[in-house]
């Protein structure tokens, strides 16, 4: 049986850790407010590029612009987003496992990978498990910024654009709830737009292009692509941050019925020594009487 010091020690060092996860969740809150409003001002922006992409996009021939031509898939990169730091429950287990689920399933078709790793938790897996990785790119959520995410849309581009790969699929976590992220992937390259619903096949003929139809397409596409990652780089973070959060309340809640279990052990044990003393001094009397 322990101590009372071993119990004691161990009660001090549950309040320590329990100081640790209270301060961590009121963090993880904060940037999470900070996060989120991000994440919802994207947003707007985000859907109107991708409906004005939708309705050019239908309507021209996807040969004639190489983001939207589709050819044999060869080479297949993945850029795989996860955090940098941990604590933060299941949030880098499940976007590793879709990860693994993604690789397993293109390496069955005979597709050569390429990977991108965004955060220290998927550098550390690749490293593992053996999977050389293109490039990687550490410390990136510190301050998220739309310059820093055109740099890594810019290279992909030009990958895509002189064929050193065929497709390109982004794997993150994207959010729901405060008690709900959920893996997903998303081929960004080629882009194929979802055809707009309920709009007539002549509907372009309706708009006049300034300079042309076709220079604004050129520069919308690279637009979309940055965009498309910029927006999984936010619901990413907001996702990391709702993780945490949760993970450090859960922590929160563990501790205390710890404190409440060791301090009911201190008490029975402080109780044990206390009789036993009591014990002595009776025996001790007695023997003195006698």
């Amino acid at each position: 049986m322990p101590s009372l010091r071993d119990i004691r020690n161990r009660i001090t060092s549950v309040n320590n850790t329990g100081k640790i996860t209270r301060a961590m969740q009121m963090i993880s809150a904060a940037k999470l407010k900070k996060a989120q409003n991000s994440m919802l001002a994207a947003r707007p922006y985000s859907n109107k590029i991708f409906e004005m992409l939708s309705y050019m996009a239908s309507a021209v021939d996807r040969e004639a612009y190489p983001l939207l031509n589709l050819r044999q898939r060869k080479v297949v990169e993945l850029i795989v987003l996860t955090s940098d730091k941990g604590l933060c429950g299941a949030f880098n287990t499940n976007v590793l496992k879709e990860t693994a689920r993604l690789m397993k399933e293109l390496r069955g078709e005979g597709i050569q990978l390429s990977i991108v790793a965004v955060g220290k938790k998927a550098r550390d897996y690749f490293h593992r498990n053996g999977v050389p990785v293109r490039k990687t790119y550490i410390d990136f959520y510190k301050t998220v910024k739309y310059e820093d995410v055109r740099e890594i849309a810019t290279e992909v581009i030009d990958s895509y654009g002189n064929e050193s790969i065929d497709e390109l699929i982004i794997v993150y976590n994207e959010f729901k709830s405060l008690m709900l992220q959920t893996p997903k992937r998303a081929r960004l390259l080629p882009i194929e737009p979802k055809s707009a619903g309920g709009v007539d096949d002549g509907v372009l003929d309706k708009f006049i292009f300034e300079p042309s139809e076709a220079e604004i397409l050129n520069a919308l596409l690279p637009k979309y692509v940055e965009n498309q990652i910029f927006r999984a780089i936010l619901e990413s973070r907001v996702s990391e941050e709702a993780a945490r959060m949760i993970a450090m309340e859960n922590a929160n809640k563990s501790t205390k019925e710890l404190l409440e279990k060791l301090t009911l052990q201190y008490n029975k044990a402080r109780q044990a020594t206390i009789t036993a003393e009591l014990m002595d001094i009776v025996g001790g009397a007695e023997a003195l009487s006698q």
